[in-house]
């Protein structure tokens, strides 16, 4: 899902473009799309950088990255599991591979990665910060760990993408306490094919945290959000 226009300094837009961890995010000078699949390749233009989470068929769709990084020459950043699967359809040197606690960077924004409690191989998480410094974690379909709070406090989140549903263990419940752990600016649920989910953990963050802003996405539809003051 390409987002044609630009955000402004000190914003970021993103797109929810499928059920599961399926994000764009467009910053004043780049475009990353994250864990792609059951979109068609058509889709995504002026792609910078393809972020990949890990292993599982929800998040890593090979001959989709293939198409997508033919058209586009991004770089393909991924979890160890995923950068072998991907070596013998994406050019060495479009390919990076990522492990927790290393960073990379496309152009002047930052994409670090960071644990994720989650049965695969070795899947990540990823906090992105923009080149105006706009910071988003996106937990793939982690469930909650207690060093996110320690990444919360130190970065000061404008964005965390919650999982509330499809993986193993996943609930409305442990996406909130994504929520409760980093403090973010803005609160996102998603993973789940469920309005209810989605409706339950945005009943929850009103009751129990009430200044931080939930956004519920629509599939397909653009938001914006901004630096924290």
């Amino acid at each position: 899902m390409s987002i044609g226009k630009n955000p402004s300094k000190n914003e970021v837009f993103f797109v929810w473009f499928n059920r599961y961890a399926g994000i764009t995010i467009k910053t004043p000078s780049k475009t990353l799309i994250i864990d792609p699949v059951d979109v068609k390749p058509r889709d995504f233009k002026n792609v910078d950088a393809i972020l990949i989470s890990h292993e599982h068929y929800d998040h890593l769709d090979q001959a989709l990255v293939s198409e997508i990084h033919k058209n586009t020459l991004c770089v393909v950043v991924a979890d160890p599991t995923s950068t072998r699967r991907l070596q013998n359809v994406i050019a060495p040197e479009k390919l990076r591979e990522i492990q927790i606690g290393s960073e990379v960077k496309v152009g002047e924004v930052s994409i670090r990665a960071e644990r994720s409690n989650h049965p695969a191989a070795a899947p990540v998480t990823f906090l992105i910060t923009s080149e105006d410094g706009v910071k988003i974690f996106h937990t793939s379909d982690s469930l909650p760990f207690p060093e996110m709070a320690t990444i919360g406090e130190k970065e000061k989140l404008d964005v965390v993408f919650c999982t509330v549903g499809i993986a193993p263990g996943t609930s409305p419940e442990t996406g909130f306490e994504i929520a409760r752990l980093t403090k973010s600016k803005v609160a996102v649920p998603y993973h789940t094919g469920s309005p209810s989910d989605l409706k339950k953990f945005a009943e929850i963050l009103k009751k129990e945290m009430p200044k931080v802003t939930c956004l519920i996405p629509e599939v397909g539809k653009i938001y914006q959000v901004s630096k924290r003051a």
